[in-house]
């Protein structure tokens, strides 16, 4: 039990894909703060580690029938899986989301007006991921693509900061994305609909909080799996 809790919650989930969903549970962000140990992570929020280690412990231990190798996959396979599987539902949940965010802060925000700052909050998320994926799809992507090739047909390599300054800012914008569905979170007391929502209220609540389960993947996969695969290509 000693060993998974002093492994980083980032490690844990590299290595089975079950922890990211007991993770969830806990609200434990192992992607923007997934460097952390288990065990520091869990002090920090006064969760019990015999509890979440058991648990961890009982997940992990169950045979996984479809598992996706990403720490085996190459950096173009883990640049079209994020496309297909991350870029693409943000692109199209976003603006759904946004709309019906729209209807409940109009509607229920007199009675409700945690909703209107939830859908302030989620029109910045709006913007700058639309900026964000532009800027990894038009830049970083390329620019790793070009490495990547380079390094294979024993091409000089650019500096390393050729792909480390972008990274660096995508990490940023990673972690400020984070933060504020974070708040999101909080204002609505971890996605719970109030008594007596209506379809959209109830709705909403759902898809935000696929939304932020979706973008600890997303951001777990690029911080932890594809970025440090690719700086390592500056270090052989």
């Amino acid at each position: 039990m000693n060993s998974i809790l002093e492994k980083t919650l980032a490690t844990i989930v590299i290595e089975n894909h079950q922890a990211a969903s007991i993770f969830e549970k806990y609200s434990l962000d192992f992607c923007c703060k997934g460097k952390r140990t288990l065990n520091d992570a869990c002090k920090e929020k006064d969760i019990d580690t015999i509890v979440i280690a058991k648990e961890l412990e009982t997940a992990l231990s169950t045979e996984v029938i479809k598992h996706t190798p990403f720490a085996e996959m190459t950096e173009d396979e883990l640049i079209g899986y994020i496309l297909i599987h991350h870029h693409f539902y943000v692109k199209q949940s976003m603006p759904i989301i946004l709309q019906h965010l729209e209807k409940v802060a109009i509607k229920h925000g007199p009675n409700f007006p945690y909703m209107i700052e939830v859908y302030q909050l989620f029109s910045e998320i709006n913007d700058e991921m639309t900026s964000h994926m532009q800027k990894e799809e038009n830049i970083l992507f390329p620019r790793i693509k070009q490495v990547v090739l380079a390094n294979k047909n024993g091409v000089e390599l650019p500096e390393a900061n050729f792909i480390q300054g972008p990274i660096t800012v995508m990490e940023h914008e990673h972690d400020n994305a984070g933060d504020i569905m974070s708040k999101i979170r909080t204002l609505t007391n971890n996605y719970m609909a109030p008594v007596g929502a209506c379809t959209t209220f109830s709705v909403v609540i759902a898809e935000l909080q696929a939304f932020e389960e979706d973008l600890h993947k997303h951001v777990h996969l690029e911080n932890h799996v594809l970025f440090p695969k690719a700086e390592n290509i500056f270090l052989n």
